[in-house]
């Protein structure tokens, strides 16, 4: 048995049901992994801002102000 690695970039669960049942009606095993790897100074980053955020160190915009805060 050989064991490769893929990835598909699904736009709905639809099909993601059909690469499964491809595979199955093929009967190849395979497992799917929910891991997504990210790269680790981003997850960072955000992580930072996350726990800023939570120590309230954030800025709130009205909706109508948002043009003039982003200097549109």
């Amino acid at each position: 048995m050989q064991s490769i690695n893929f990835t598909a970039y699904t736009e709905n669960l639809e099909q993601i049901e059909a690469i499964k049942a491809f595979m199955k009606a093929l009967k190849i095993k395979f497992e799917v992994s929910k891991e997504q790897p990210y790269n680790p100074d981003f997850v960072e980053k955000i992580e930072k801002s996350k726990q800023e955020f939570i120590e309230g160190k954030s800025t709130r915009v009205k909706k109508e102000d948002l043009q003039s805060f982003l200097g549109l």
